[in-house]
């Protein structure tokens, strides 16, 4: 059995300094009736949301734009058996704004990706929670 103290749940503020650490995570919506789960690149902007880069036709665009999704980020060691898991939930939108869209050219996410006409999605922040996992080889 495991015990209690392996996971430790971080704050928000803990949260959200580690995403600011990683440079992938994986944003969850749904696509056709059901689950789906793609990885991208992404930056924080300030400590109300999480921002990604993609082209003005993709699927994620229309599939996103207007509605609730999760984006997941972790980090894990397989030597020490720790790491933790970061999840930030809340409404998605296609950035509109001529000024704020100029302003994410110089300071968003750069995409791996090549881009035609390019959009930046935000997920507002609504909630964010996250979970340390300690080194689990002395807990069972």
């Amino acid at each position: 059995m495991l015990q209690n103290d392996v996971f430790r749940t971080m704050d928000r503020q803990e949260c959200l300094r580690l995403l600011a650490e990683v440079p992938v995570g994986r944003i969850v919506y749904t696509r056709h009736a059901l689950p789906a789960v793609l990885p991208v690149n992404f930056v924080l902007d300030g400590d109300s949301s999480v921002l990604l880069r993609t082209s003005a036709g993709s699927d994620l665009l229309r599939a996103v734009d207007g509605v609730v999704v999760a984006f997941e980020a972790d980090s894990f060691d397989a030597v020490s058996h720790s790491g933790w898991s970061v999840v930030v939930t809340g409404p998605a939108s296609a950035v509109t704004d001529p000024a704020e869209h100029e302003r994410l050219l110089r300071t968003g996410p750069q995409s791996w990706m090549p881009i035609q006409e390019d959009v930046f999605i935000r997920i507002e922040a609504a909630m964010v929670t996250g979970r340390e996992l300690t080194d689990l080889r002395g807990a069972v």
